[in-house]
């Protein structure tokens, strides 16, 4: 499998990694646990069985589009198979409409992940994991986790700066898109 993830600019990888080491800190799920070198703050935007080097192509096509905002928001919860807490990615249109393209691209060109309902175009969550358990629960009032500098819901800005890709088989990651600003 492979995702196609946005990356964020170096002060929110900073801010991002703060809150993994609070986390953690506080003995609770983090993925600061994650210590393989390909673990970094991301936004996934698809996943696809296989990306041909057409695929690839279009996509540093598509991702010209980066830089852009980034905004995020306060803090989620997922329960599924496991246990989620992540930062709320506020999309703006630039976002959302780099989303669909991207999925579009997917569709005519390689075998989209259709079955996860948090990647597909009008159902997509768009978010910043933190920590994941199976029986992870986080007490409390948990925005005194967010990092100093966001606001008083969570609030943060930056860019989106960078792209890759994913792949879960190999545990590599390769650039995608414009070298990162």
């Amino acid at each position: 499998m492979h995702s196609i993830e946005l990356l964020p600019d170096e002060a929110t990888d900073r801010a991002v990694r703060d809150v993994w080491r609070v986390l953690a800190a506080d003995g609770l799920p983090s993925q600061a646990a994650h210590r393989h070198p390909t673990n970094r703050p991301h936004l996934t935007l698809a996943t696809a069985d296989d990306l041909p080097a057409a695929t690839r192509a279009a996509l540093d096509r598509a991702l010209a589009a980066l830089p852009l905002a980034l905004h995020l928001g306060g803090l989620l919860r997922f329960s599924e198979r496991s246990n989620v807490l992540a930062w709320e990615v506020r999309p703006d249109d630039a976002l959302l409409e780099l989303h669909r393209d991207v999925w579009r691209l997917l569709r005519r060109t390689a075998a989209v992940d259709r079955a996860n309902p948090l990647l597909t175009p009008g159902r997509w969550v768009p978010h910043l994991t933190l920590g994941r358990g199976r029986d992870a629960l986080w007490p409390g009032s948990e925005d005194r986790w967010l990092p100093r500098g966001a606001g008083e819901r969570g609030d943060w800005s930056g860019r989106w700066t960078g792209a890759r890709s994913y792949d879960s088989t190999t545990r590599t990651t390769a650039r995608l898109g414009p070298e990162p600003h």
